[in-house]
């Protein structure tokens, strides 16, 4: 891994936090497992992310191009696009952002608003859903890159959150750094739980964990819609970029899980049970989850404690992948009083396998 080039964007390693309050309001030793959570949050460019370690691969691969701009696209509220626009900035790179929104004048607020902090140029793309945020942006980035070119620049093209052959390295190499502090602390977790997306960050993690011998099972809590398409991706994803890396490992679908049961009502929506993980990790261990990603994927990990599909005498980890600007946002007030004025009802069970 270190003969490929990097741009130092991200503060590494990032700690791991016993969780040993949130154990305890979860029944304590007798019920709960040990919860070690990863704090990729932690990760300090642009408030921090899992975009970072992927953004440190992309932007010198942008670099040894030649490239003046960096291009990628996102929802109106993307992480990926807010952490690309600061390491634009960093680099010295212009930065133009293709964004999906429901109105033409999207609230300043939460990532939206840091990406005009750090100088983006923003590029909107009208939603073709009145739920999601999903919009036909592929010949909007083709205009930008004609721009670009028609003024003497080179752009390089981020895809959707950082997810290809040159981002997936960032989780292989996020793995072999938990790994050897995993060893160092002598811990042996049976599962890794994640939020799973555009799949960049699980094919990192399943060709880092086979690369370093991992000793858990990966746990990805898909947050949209999009199987068996999102496998396939990150296959292919994790394949080329063990190509890169000169290696013979393959992944095969047979080592990507994504478990189905959690994503609600669509991707950026937030669910009742992501909520209630979202009060229950700030109140114990003061650690801010967001309502698109990682609610989502710790209210996997509680469901399954709670149900005692995780022994007590286990260890799991949870990877906290960032996205704390999107509590400062006006969708999620409003989710959360409506959710509060229901009466915090009961998610559905999950029909995901354990």
């Amino acid at each position: 891994m270190d003969h490929r080039p990097r741009v130092p964007l991200a503060v590494l390693p990032t700690p791991i936090t016993d969780a040993v309050r949130l154990r305890e309001a979860l029944g304590g030793p007798a019920r709960s497992p040990r919860i070690l959570i990863k704090r990729d949050d932690l990760t300090g460019l642009g408030l921090g992310g899992n975009k970072a370690r992927k953004l440190e691969y992309l932007v010198a691969d942008a670099l040894a191009a030649g490239a003046h701009t960096l291009i990628t696209t996102g929802a109106v509220q993307s992480n990926h696009a807010r952490m690309t626009a600061a390491a634009a900035r960093i680099a010295g790179l212009r930065c133009i952002l293709v964004l999906t929104a429901h109105s033409e004048a999207p609230a300043l607020e939460g990532n939206f608003l840091l990406d005009h902090l750090f100088g983006a140029e923003i590029r909107l793309v009208p939603s073709t859903d009145p739920m999601l945020a999903v919009g036909d942006d592929a010949p909007v980035v083709a205009q930008a890159v004609a721009d670009e070119q028609a003024a003497g620049r080179v752009p390089y093209v981020i895809p959707v959150g950082g997810s290809s052959p040159v981002g997936t390295l960032g989780y292989v190499q996020g793995t072999a750094e938990l790994v050897a502090q995993l060893q160092a602390l002598q811990i042996a977790p049976s599962r890794l739980y994640y939020a799973s997306g555009s799949r960049g960050t699980q094919a990192g993690l399943t060709l880092g964990a086979k690369l370093s011998d991992a000793p858990y099972r990966l746990w990805g809590v898909a947050v949209s819609a999009g199987e068996p398409e999102k496998i396939e991706r990150a296959r292919r994803a994790a394949n080329d970029a063990a190509a890169l890396l000169g290696v013979d490992t393959r992944v095969t679908h047979e080592d990507l899980f994504t478990e189905q049961g959690f994503i609600g009502e669509g991707y950026g929506i937030p669910t009742a049970e992501g909520l209630d993980a979202i009060e229950l990790l700030a109140q114990t261990e003061a650690i801010l989850l967001d309502p698109c990603y990682t609610s989502k994927g710790c209210a996997a990990l509680l469901r399954h404690i709670r149900q005692g599909a995780i022994g007590p005498d286990e260890t799991v980890v949870f990877l906290h992948t960032g996205g704390a600007p999107a509590l400062f946002t006006s969708r999620y007030r409003q989710q959360r009083a409506e959710t509060a004025a229901a009466g915090r009802p009961t998610a559905d069970e999950s029909t995901g396998p354990r």
